[in-house]
């Protein structure tokens, strides 16, 4: 009787096969991480959301009022628009984190609601403070609580990572609008002027 004869792609075949189940073997086999986190989400996020918030304040300063209409093309948001977008979802957000919803706040038609550079300064400041009120309120237990709205597994930390990503994407659309129109975002003018003293 004839011995089988194994072909070298299937011996390599095999080795990994041994190689593969001996590793999800030993992974199984180790017990679950429990090390406390080296990452404390609360005082990272405000610390977050206040730097967005002064950056957003001192953006929308510099721009000039007369600009605040200005969009990059046809039903794209304009720049009051996207600041009132910013707005609207930080008092959204904040809400959904249990705490007492902001006076007065209508989402409906939100965006579009007004131009006036002053009121709309107003809005982002009001805004950012009842974001960080909403997560400075909260201890570590609440960031596990169910925010079910936002998907079957979402927790309200989820939501405050999801403030502070969000926040983050219009900061850069915002400073792409300025730059287009001329305008340097002042804390990067701070920075030139620092470095050419």
């Amino acid at each position: 009787m004839k011995k089988p004869h194994l072909s070298l792609p299937v011996i390599l075949a095999l080795a990994v096969s041994c190689v593969a189940s001996r590793a999800v073997a030993q992974a199984s086999s180790q017990p679950a991480d429990r090390t406390p986190p080296s990452y404390d989400m609360k005082p990272q996020s405000l610390l977050d959301l206040d730097d967005l918030h002064k950056k957003f304040v001192s953006l929308a300063q510099a721009i000039p009022a007369d600009k605040y209409t200005w969009r990059p093309a046809p039903g794209v948001r304009s720049v009051s628009e996207v600041f009132l977008h910013v707005a609207g979802q930080n008092l959204r957000f904040a809400s959904d984190l249990g705490t007492t919803p902001a006076p007065d706040f209508k989402s409906d038609g939100y965006e579009k609601s007004t131009t006036d550079k002053t009121k709309i300064i107003d809005q982002l400041n009001q805004s950012f403070d009842y974001a960080h009120a909403a997560i400075e309120k909260m201890a570590n237990i609440d960031f596990r609580k169910p925010a079910t709205k936002y998907g079957p597994d979402a927790n309200a930390g989820d939501l405050v990572y999801l403030i502070v990503t969000h926040t983050h994407e219009h900061l850069g659309q915002s400073i792409a609008y300025a730059r287009v129109n001329g305008i340097v975002p002042p804390w990067t003018a701070a920075q030139a002027q620092k470095q050419g003293q």
